[in-house]
């Protein structure tokens, strides 16, 4: 019996018209994971040859791919069904089993249930177990098509939701903390690519943020493939506002900063929106009030898709997509170095435009992308 990969797709079947459109997206995707792969896409599923070692680590972190599973195959025949099924029950360690049949050829003249009766008794008759319909040690799955049957015992669960590159371009401004890798994931797995930014402040500390935020694109990169990282120096910017600024507004311009240079990388990259691990409520710069004030400098949308999310919900996500250990890894991150004892929790954003008007702006913004530091992980 030939061996095959086949992958199935939750969301996108859903899309109608545009069905298409995702599915060559997510065939596209996969093909870049599996150069040498031989990959078709019968309706409903993708199937592909690989004997890489690695196949089930890489499907598994493809956004777009609901599940999917190694199948024996064979012809659609019902005495060549029965005779694969047998023959690898046989071969099973178990003491009860369950037949599960997925029947996609409604031509077959056998229905699903009557099929998995069928094949339940014959396995029964010659393995002696018993059938067990709730709690079974074995379940053998299988799947009509047409041309040919995949028989099966385990689905892998995948990523899910749509795959990279069919919803856009966006910046994602990434700390070096635990939210915002989740946040980038989370877009990831909505269809964008992502090109990521950090701020640091290097070489007045070490380079323990830059090298721990390289570590989390090489982990987000698994997700998207090759991506690229902006490292931009902000003490300069920092220490200028400090001179110029009253104290409790000083996260507020940085956020505001960090926002207009990042819609910069933005237009160079042709992206079309920033994305933030921000969360409502969790900081000072993270109230309602302060998330409007650093989201009007810019011009393009400002994705938060943690924003109603508690800590605990984002750290479960950052275990889940292996982010975590990074994350928590110690550094000296530039926004810690300067922060105020009580910053403002309800900016006002006249206030901040007053004390705004002090400062060279577009200078400031122009001399730290003139420094900033292109990678390609």
């Amino acid at each position: 019996m030939e061996k095959k990969i086949v992958c199935h797709y939750g969301e996108i079947a859903l899309k109608g018209k545009n069905r298409r459109f995702f599915e060559k997206r997510l065939v596209l995707n996969i093909k870049k994971a599996f150069p040498e792969a031989s990959i078709s896409a019968p309706r409903g599923r993708i199937v592909l040859i690989d004997k890489e070692e690695k196949v089930k680590e890489k499907l598994r972190k493809i956004p777009g791919i609901d599940y999917f599973f190694i199948a024996d195959v064979v012809s659609s025949s019902l005495e060549e069904i029965k005779k694969s099924v047998i023959s690898l029950m046989e071969k099973a360690d178990f003491e009860s089993f369950r037949i599960t049949v997925k029947r996609a050829d409604s031509s077959f003249p056998t229905s699903s249930q009557e099929l998995s009766v069928i094949l339940g008794r014959e396995v029964q008759k010659k393995t002696g177990k018993k059938v067990d319909l709730k709690s079974p040690d074995k379940n053998c799955f299988l799947e009509i098509t047409p041309k040919e049957t995949y028989i099966y015992f385990e689905k892998i669960k995948g990523v899910g939701g749509l795959p990279v590159d069919s919803g856009g371009k966006a910046i994602s401004l990434l700390s070096g903390g635990i939210d915002s890798p989740v946040a980038s994931f989370r877009m990831i797995k909505r269809g964008m690519k992502n090109a990521f930014l950090h701020f640091h402040a290097y070489p007045t500390t070490s380079k323990q943020s830059i090298n721990k935020t390289k570590r989390i694109v090489k982990i987000l990169s698994s997700f998207q493939g090759e991506s690229t990282l902006y490292l931009i120096p902000f003490s300069e910017i920092q220490k200028e506002i400090m001179i110029v600024v009253s104290e409790k507004l000083r996260v507020l311009m940085y956020r505001r900063f960090m926002m207009r240079i990042g819609e910069e990388i933005a237009k160079k990259e042709g992206a079309k929106a920033i994305v933030t691990g921000e969360s409502l409520g969790q900081v000072a710069s993270q109230t309602i009030e302060n998330l409007a004030i650093t989201g009007e400098v810019v011009n393009i949308s400002v994705f938060r898709p943690l924003i109603g999310h508690n800590k605990e919900e984002i750290t479960k996500e950052a275990k889940r997509i292996e982010t975590y250990d990074v994350s928590i890894l110690p550094e000296e991150d530039c926004c810690v170095r300067f922060l105020p004892k009580k910053p403002e929790t309800k900016g006002k954003i006249a206030e901040v435009k007053r004390e705004e008007e002090n400062l060279e702006v577009e200078k400031m913004v122009k001399e730290a992308l003139e420094k900033a530091e292109k990678v390609s992980i």
